[in-house]
């Protein structure tokens, strides 16, 4: 495990989400990312007792919503759960590795992708 402050943590997610391609971000504009430290339980409910979830796309995927990104009124949220990437990366490029790929992902169920896709793609 390495350690890396909440207020460091939240920029290395920013500095992901700028990463993210333009044609991308530009239909994320209601969409919440935002930084907690652990899942809850209800959260890791269906994982493997030895599962680590690292982040979490709540809303509509945008494929699936009628009148595009902005539709459904309520924001979308990602959320990256800083405690289990930290715990699982043994070096800070270890940890933003983690913490692009979980965001990416995250945009990926957003955009409507599944699992199979993601993993596909290498953010699986």
């Amino acid at each position: 495990m390495i350690r890396i402050s909440r207020r460091e943590f939240v920029r290395l997610v920013r500095q992901a989400y700028l990463q993210i391609p333009p044609a991308i971000s530009q239909t994320l504009r209601n969409v919440d990312v935002v930084v907690e430290e652990w899942p809850s339980a209800e959260e890791l409910e269906g994982l493997p007792d030895d599962g680590m979830l690292f982040g979490l796309y709540t809303g509509v995927p945008l494929a699936e919503r009628e009148g595009g990104p902005e539709a459904s009124g309520l924001p979308d949220m990602i959320v990256i759960y800083r405690q289990p990437i930290l715990r699982s990366s043994s070096s800070r490029s270890e940890a933003e590795e983690e913490i692009r790929k979980t965001l990416w992902h995250e945009v990926g169920h957003y955009l409507g992708m599944t699992e199979e896709d993601l993993h596909r793609l290498g953010y699986g």
